[in-house]
């Protein structure tokens, strides 16, 4: 049991289902109670309905506000979830990348904003960002993912490093392949790259509730992603000329 979480009044955006589901219910079973976001309304009132939490539907950038006045005023930890999994290449339209930077880095910045005027001033919070492996690395075929998952990232280590002395607490979770239906929709890249190691979310929460009893800011559900970035900080080149015959690899298959 983690004690930092019994009683917290926990938001989970995009918590319909894959792992937003999974940090809902390991919340609600740690004693937090939860609201759960997530935009398609009956999926999130499934979950909560199913855990005892409470749904608040919607765009996840707009809801911190009936999120806190559904947990009678205070939100303990909030977990920055939602994400678009969104293909392509650089030569991706305006709509697609702008959409990928509005729910994988914006959202998260309109969260921090309001919550932490009061978490700084109870000297007290706790900022959950579900980023990916791909923020630390890359991922074939998905510029906008893969771009917008290292702002998010990025995000995360500045508040981190900003307001840690302050009493906020930050985790960035950073998992490769994990069954859910954004894993699903990544196709052949995905089959290719993410498949033969992926887990389910379950292993996700997991790992989160490790990272906090540890009071870890980087959270790798995949152990092996710590070697990957270590050898990509190592030798660049190296790392992306790897990458790069991956590439090769996948359009051959094409």
């Amino acid at each position: 049991m983690v004690g930092a979480v019994r009683d917290a009044g926990v938001v989970v955006t995009g918590a319909g289902g894959g792992i937003g589901a999974a940090l809902a219910r390991r919340f609600a079973a740690e004693g937090a109670r939860v609201v759960v976001n997530d935009l398609d309304g009956d999926r999130a009132r499934s979950v909560a309905e199913e855990i005892g939490g409470i749904a608040v539907p919607g765009d996840a950038s707009g809801i911190v506000g009936e999120a806190r006045e559904a947990l009678g005023g205070t939100v303990d930890v909030y977990c920055a979830n939602a994400g678009l999994g969104s293909g392509g290449s650089e030569a991706a339209g305006e709509d697609v990348w702008a959409q990928a930077w509005d729910v994988n880095v914006m959202a998260h910045v309109r969260a921090a904003r309001e919550l932490l005027p009061a978490w700084l001033e109870r000297g007290s919070g706790r900022f959950v960002s579900t980023v990916s492996a791909a923020g630390l690395l890359t991922m074939i075929g998905a510029a906008p993912y893969s771009v917008t998952k290292h702002g998010a990232y990025a995000f995360a280590e500045w508040l981190s490093l900003t307001y840690r002395h302050r009493g906020l607490k930050v985790h960035a979770i950073c998992p490769q392949g994990v069954r859910t239906d954004m894993l699903a929709a990544t196709g052949s890249a995905g089959d290719l790259v993410l498949q033969p190691t992926a887990i389910e979310p379950e292993a996700v929460a997991d790992a989160l509730f490790k990272g906090i009893e540890e009071d870890r800011f980087l959270i790798l559900p995949h152990l092996e992603v710590s070697g990957f970035y270590q050898a990509r900080a190592a030798d660049p080149d190296r790392w992306l000329t790897n990458m790069n015959h991956l590439q090769q690899k996948w359009e051959a298959s094409l």
